[in-house]
């Protein structure tokens, strides 16, 4: 038994010092003013007695007005309906609770995003004992809800990750990824597709796309009616299709330089060696944009100029203001990212898995994305039905660690890829300014990973000609907008005027129905050269077709 020394404070002492350091941290946490909250509490006493008293027959219950709990069961059953309108409440005034904290922005998004997880999380449709829809299920089919509900969790468990959709009904390039083509080039990084062209003639110049390498590309080509790659093939270009590799153990130490040298410049130099075309038109979509962007600035550095047009889809390279990602990423989360998947970690270099990606990006909208599947699946014993997008999106990658952890510090962190000679790459001063070429950059209205203001300030980096668009929806709906569907719209200013200040180029917007393919596909259109005869054999005599598209890379699973 350890005895206390002669001049040792006694416990007691210890303790009080103990708490006076603990109450001393305290005060540096973030606090919300008295004022506020006392003002917070009295509004909630006086809803939680009104809800009280509504519960006891004095009055009528609002309407939940939440898709959660729209079965008529969570209205019909007093004890869930008062339970439900309970947690309303509570989620209301911790909303509001997180709002009023008085800390600096990032603080104050970190807590809300914090307490928007554990409600979403908390909600009673989540619990079997708490959800009487999937009680009344369960009852109504003797347990046969329950009994596939737990197949299905047992299904999960093995897969790793939470269904979203009936991955059995597809396969890719059976009923993904088919627009016909061949692998033409292959290394370590990527496989380059060219497509089998639909039309007597093509454009001169090439078409080159660059899809981003956290996601497979064949978001760009999930079925005949909505693939942007089979659009841009029926409208008379030569099109190419960066493929890249799902990262093993054997390529976990590569870098962002190799990226951009191995991946989009030999890319590059690869279509024209088989176009006989110097200048080329380019496709970046999300990170395959900023990748895009980066090559072509290395290139500028190195005196080449090989783009014709520039198209970037949801694209940062202005890292300002990202939204909800800039919650995640602060010195600390990048050191030790570099400390256990970088070059100087001590077991090496590692590779970044798909599922935590995924899982990451599923989280940001968990009602949607997580806790959704988690009562069809488990709960109610639903199978998810087959959809194509969502099947993607379970389609993840990995990354090496290396080339993640530089683009989160001198992107997300240090916002360095927008400063002029901040940045070496590949041995070059990296100027984004010195690419001349015109540029189409479209962002997303409601997209949460790159908001369109994000895209937008591309329009103050690139010295080229450019025009921008913003369509409708997010993210990948917003993308994958197809003319023959006719949803959503789109919006273009009048003039060429792209002001600093994304809301001022807004106002001046005029929005425009159906999807902003057409107006880009004209775009693109004039800056591909004459028409010529579509060629009757993939790739050329130096690069020989491999094999059919999609190829082997995008089949292989992380």
């Amino acid at each position: 038994m350890a005895t206390r020394k002669k001049n040792d404070a006694p416990p007691a002492m210890e303790g009080q010092a103990a708490f006076a350091d603990l109450m001393q941290q305290m005060a540096h946490l973030p606090q919300i003013s008295p004022t506020t909250l006392a003002e917070l509490q009295a509004d909630y006493l006086k809803q939680a007695t009104a809800l009280w008293n509504t519960s006891l027959g004095q009055g009528e219950a609002p309407a939940l007005g939440d898709r959660r709990f729209a079965a008529p069961e969570w209205r019909s059953n007093p004890a869930a309906n008062f339970m439900t309108q309970l947690y309303l409440l509570n989620s209301q005034t911790l909303g509001k609770m997180a709002s009023a904290v008085e800390a600096d922005d990032k603080t104050k998004a970190r807590i809300r995003f914090a307490v928007q997880q554990f409600v979403d999380a908390a909600s009673p449709s989540n619990f079997l004992a708490l959800n009487p829809e999937a009680q009344k299920l369960a009852l109504d089919s003797k347990g046969e809800t329950l009994s596939r509900g737990l197949q299905h969790l047992w299904g999960d468990v093995q897969r790793g990750h939470v269904s979203q959709t009936d991955e059995s009904a597809f396969e890719v390039g059976k009923n993904v990824a088919t627009t016909a083509g061949h692998v033409v080039f292959e290394n370590e990084l990527f496989q380059l597709i060219e497509y089998t062209p639909l039309t007597a003639e093509v454009h001169a110049r090439p078409f080159l796309m660059v899809p981003p390498c956290i996601n497979k590309f064949y978001i760009l080509d999930l079925q005949p009616d909505n693939s942007l790659i089979r659009y841009a093939v029926s409208e008379g270009h030569r099109v190419f299709v960066v493929s890249w590799r799902n990262p093993d153990e054997s390529v976990k130490a590569l870098t962002w330089d190799d990226y951009i040298e191995h991946g989009a410049i030999e890319a590059i130099r690869v279509v024209q060696e088989i176009s006989g075309q110097d200048k080329i038109n380019t496709l970046g979509f999300c990170v395959g944009g900023t990748i895009l962007a980066t090559a072509l600035g290395v290139l500028a550095a190195r005196g080449e100029q090989p783009a014709a047009s520039v198209t970037l889809l949801t694209t940062l390279l202005d890292f300002a203001d990202n939204g909800i990602l800039d919650i995640f990423v602060d010195e600390a989360m990048v050191r030790l990212r570099e400390a256990t998947l970088g070059p100087e970690s001590p077991k090496g270099p590692q590779l970044l898995h798909g599922q935590e990606l995924a899982t990451t990006f599923s989280f940001l909208r968990p009602n949607d994305l997580v806790w959704n599947y988690v009562v069809g699946n488990y709960l109610k014993g639903e199978q998810p039905p087959p959809f194509d997008l969502l099947y993607w999106n379970g389609d993840s990658t990995n990354l090496p660690g290396p080339m993640y952890c530089w683009y989160l510090r001198h992107t997300y962190l240090q916002n360095e890829l927008k400063q002029p000679g901040k940045l070496t790459v590949c041995g070059e001063k990296l100027d984004l300014g010195a690419i001349e070429a015109p540029v189409y950059i479209y962002g997303s209205r409601e997209d949460h990973i790159v908001p369109w203001q994000a895209a937008y300030r591309s329009t103050q980096l690139l010295k080229g000609k450019k025009r921008f668009v913003m369509g409708a929806s997010g993210h990948i709906a917003g993308v994958i907008n197809p003319p023959a569907k006719g949803k959503r719209s789109h919006w273009i200013a009048k003039g060429s005027a792209l002001p600093a200040d994304s809301d001022a180029w807004f106002k001046s917007a005029t929005e425009h129905p159906g999807s902003w393919w057409p107006d880009w596909s004209a775009w693109l259109a004039s800056h591909a050269g004459a028409k010529k005869a579509a060629p009757k054999t993939p790739g050329s005599r130096k690069h020989k077709s491999i094999e059919p598209a999609p190829g082997r890379y995008v089949k292989v699973k992380a």
